[in-house]
């Protein structure tokens, strides 16, 4: 078993209605492979004592980065689902700290773009595509503020293909989302986050981002390094150990490799 050294640090951001349970089957694998995991609880989602109403891109960044600043060196900083904004963010707010930004089936946006935004233009270019993901099922409070996910919506979108034990855990654990923590749109700069290397983990049975707007972030973000599952939604339980194997190669090689030329992100490709 590798031992973790004192700059090997990967912090992992959740996705929306979720919290930091949503990695923990998969930090001991991490572990074993010499990774410092720190997986965060972002404020507002239920899991800490942060009122449901501070939940939004700006408190998720600060609480981030307030981590980061405490390592003793440069951070892996891994986004899920909606966690990939936050992680773009952070890199944005803090590129020298970032030493590579992974998006585990996550949304890796242009600056200035919405995922809703990203959803039209591939639903305007594949009308045949079943892009509805979760937004179908979402059940809202009377004032519209928060969505909460049906059990059986979790199950169908997020968890059809993870074991059934596991599936059982996590149903049970999904809290409210503020939309202002769910609907948020990334302010970046190539100057900034577009310095920081980047892999993006894709998920080829995915039912809530469609693999379709997998790639289409790709076109739109070029040149992160690919990695790629055939499998649903939430790799880290569907496919634990062949995503540890593959990112933690990927990780090596890119971090030997050193800084990557800056990267224009090309909001008019793949039209």
């Amino acid at each position: 078993m590798a031992e973790p050294s004192m700059n090997r640090h990967l912090i992992l951001i959740h996705g929306a209605w979720q919290g930091s349970w949503s990695f923990a089957a998969w930090r001991p694998l991490l572990a074993r492979q010499g990774w410092h995991t720190h997986a965060v609880d972002l404020p507002g989602n239920g899991w800490n004592d942060c009122p449901p109403e501070s939940a939004s891109l700006e408190t998720y960044v600060d609480h981030v980065c307030a981590l980061i600043d405490t390592l003793d060196g440069p951070a892996v900083v891994l986004g899920h689902s909606g966690g990939g904004i936050v992680a773009s963010q952070v890199a944005e707010t803090r590129p020298a700290r970032v030493a590579c930004l992974v998006y585990l089936a996550g949304m890796m946006l242009p600056s200035g773009l919405s995922f809703a935004q990203l959803v039209s233009q591939c639903r305007e270019a594949h009308p045949e595509a079943d892009l509805r993901g979760i937004g179908a099922y979402l059940k809202y409070d009377d004032e519209q503020r928060f969505s909460s996910v049906p059990p059986e919506a979790a199950r169908r979108i997020f968890l059809h293909d993870c074991p059934d034990r596991d599936a059982d855990f996590a149903v049970g654990l999904f809290r409210p989302q503020a939309e202002r923590g769910r609907a948020m749109t990334p302010s970046l700069s190539p100057e900034r986050y577009g310095r920081v290397p980047r892999i993006y983990v894709e998920a080829l049975q995915d039912r809530s981002v469609a693999h379709l707007c997998q790639r289409r972030m790709q076109a739109l973000c070029p040149g992160a390094t690919r990695i790629t599952l055939d499998c649903g939604h939430v790799p880290q339980l569907a496919q634990p150990e062949r995503l540890t194997e593959l990112l933690c190669s990927a990780l090596e090689h890119q971090l030997a490799a050193g800084p990557i030329p800056r990267i224009t992100p090309n909001q008019e490709a793949c039209q």
